[in-house]
């Protein structure tokens, strides 16, 4: 049988973000929540979900919100005002084929975000990765995080092409019609299903939320988070996902 992965980013954003993820998770079909142990709500998230059954990862994050390090030691990605620089600008740098990010300044950041985790959480995380950011020194910095206490890493893959987490060969999916899947949701859903693989398997990341305040000041992606967790939590797509040749399934299920 196929196996799909549905997960959900950005735990911890705001608590707008944090109740849809809660109900995206209640409506049983998010098992896997990526956490992002450097917001002030990070707390009030996994609170929401504590009682479910659920993996959780380290969502890292260099984009959104204040660091855990003092951001004097780590100006290459903070503002004069000690939050992060905004992900807008590792993307025109990444167009420049510039990467302004000292890898030793984002070790440690990376560091101090997993040092939350564990104190969140009580445990290690169910997988190791980062906040979409064009930088390769924060993934060569994830990497050696995740190398030096063991953690089971997920790379980035941004072609569809697949990654190698433990021994098992996972499949990102990337929307064909984004528009189409804007939309509507769920057809990323069908075709995730359709086009499923034999040899490994498919990941689809999702971003559910409600809108708040916090959010749209913050964020340029406010309406599809909205209508990710609709989906997520309307009983006709569990339903017809127990109809298809797919085995749900989270990263502690991939050995």
């Amino acid at each position: 049988m196929k196996r799909l992965l549905i997960r959900a980013d950005d735990l911890g954003y705001s608590e707008g973000v944090n109740y849809g993820i809660h109900a995206a998770v209640a409506g049983g079909l998010v098992r896997s929540v990526g956490l992002m142990t450097n917001m002030p709500t990070a707390r009030h998230g996994l609170d929401l979900i504590r009682d479910y059954p659920v993996c959780i990862g380290q969502h890292t994050n260099i984009c959104t919100g204040r660091p855990l390090t003092d951001p004097k030691k780590i100006p290459s990605i903070c503002q004069e005002n000690g939050e992060f620089r905004r992900s807008s600008e590792y993307r025109c740098a990444a167009k420049r084929g510039e990467d302004f990010v000292v890898l030793e300044e984002v070790i440690q950041e990376i560091e101090a975000q997993y040092q939350r985790f564990l104190e969140l959480t009580g445990r290690e995380p169910g997988y190791f990765e980062g906040h979409a950011v064009a930088s390769p020194n924060f993934f060569r910095g994830l990497e050696i995080v995740a190398e030096m206490h063991h953690l089971p890493y997920l790379g980035m893959s941004l072609d569809g092409t697949p990654v190698l987490f433990r021994n098992t060969k996972v499949y990102p999916y990337l929307p064909q019609d984004f528009k189409a899947y804007q939309e509507n949701p769920f057809s990323a859903v069908e075709d995730a299903v359709a086009n499923a693989h034999e040899d490994g398997c498919d990941m689809m990341v999702f971003h559910p939320g409600y809108i708040d305040a916090y959010l749209l000041k913050t964020s340029s992606m406010t309406t599809p988070r909205a209508m990710e967790a609709e989906m997520l939590c309307d009983p006709r797509t569990k339903e017809w996902l127990k109809t298809q040749d797919i085995q749900l399934v989270t990263y502690d299920d991939l050995k």
